[in-house]
């Protein structure tokens, strides 16, 4: 049986990039660019709450770092840094090898040095911790919206927490479909280009990670400010489209979260910026509402009016 420094030194020690000291000693030592600041977040990933128990490990690794890249993305940050801790029931060789391949795929696509982190026998629990530099003063955050503005998204929403009603058996998808959807929940595409293309156009930010709906509220109770949100404006793939006459669906759509795409609000005036934004990154972004004076949020549909709003969210805490 491998020991813990076994582990670590055999799965988890790889060459560092932008750290003068990385994993092997009491702690990491790093220099932050000068005329940064650090963004840093943290996510745990729990087993039977967050993935099944028997998730492949190398989507798994992939999905570790990926939701902590949209909290980069989010800021505007560039992710440079990251910890990870590990609770394992057994020192599953073969599954540490294909999780830290996973893991260090992506992390070498986003340029991010592992630097440290633990590792515990226990239920399986995976804890992630990023950190990122952004421009002194430039960070992306919730609380700049303003009456005016135009609400935008990137990509499609729902596809993940479709996927997930699928593999529940809360709705059933056609074998195509679950193709199409399943890589939005297991292998999500953090938006850190598009988080950093938008520092100076964008008002307000967030990554989509609870549900539309939840998440654009933060935004809104950070800024002040109320909004009006099309739901026919809303992007949805042909999988999602074909099944938006289930309440199932329409839940995925506005509130089932895991979607990790960016929402973000800009100046009406700037739109033709944003659009340039997309056509250069290759990237689906859309219209979806407009922010006004006062507090929260109306739903309209496409006659412009008000639709009720059920649930907005995934919380770990609800009932």
């Amino acid at each position: 049986m491998p020991s813990e420094f076994d582990l670590i030194r055999r799965f988890f020690t790889r060459p560092v990039r932008h750290t003068v000291l990385g994993i092997g000693d009491d702690a990491a030592l790093i220099r932050p660019t000068p005329g940064t600041e650090l963004a840093v977040s943290t996510d745990m990933l729990v087993a039977g709450r967050h993935f099944f128990h028997d998730a492949d490990p190398c989507l798994l690794g992939h999905k570790a770092l990926a939701v902590n890249l949209s909290d980069m993305a989010a800021m505007g940050a560039t992710p440079r840094w990251a910890t990870l801790s590990l609770a394992l029931p057994e020192a599953d060789e073969d599954w540490l090898r294909a999780f830290s391949q996973g893991f260090f795929d992506i992390a070498g696509r986003y340029g991010v040095d592992l630097i440290g982190g633990d590792t515990t026998r226990g239920p399986l629990n995976i804890c992630v911790q990023i950190m990122g530099e952004v421009s002194a003063g430039m960070a992306l955050r919730r609380g700049g919206a303003k009456p005016g503005d135009e609400i935008w998204v990137s990509g499609h929403l729902g596809d993940a927490a479709l996927a997930l009603a699928h593999l529940q058996r809360r709705i059933s998808l056609s074998p195509q479909q679950a193709a199409a959807c399943l890589p939005a929940l297991h292998a999500p595409h953090p938006r850190v280009a598009l988080g950093q293309a938008l520092i100076g156009l964008a008002h307000g930010a967030i990554d989509i990670s609870d549900g539309l709906l939840a998440d654009l509220a933060h935004i809104l109770d950070a800024s002040g400010v109320a909004a009006d949100l099309e739901y026919s404006a809303l992007p949805v793939s042909a999988a999602l489209r074909a099944h938006l006459d289930d309440d199932v669906a329409r839940a995925c759509l506005l509130a089932g979260g895991d979607d990790y795409e960016l929402c973000f609000t800009v100046p009406a005036s700037r739109c033709a910026e944003v659009l340039a934004v997309s056509r250069r990154l290759d990237l689906p972004l859309t219209p979806i509402g407009s922010v006004r004076e006062g507090k929260g949020l109306r739903l309209l549909d496409a006659a412009g009016k008000e639709m009720p709003i059920g649930a907005t969210g995934f919380d770990h805490f609800a009932a």
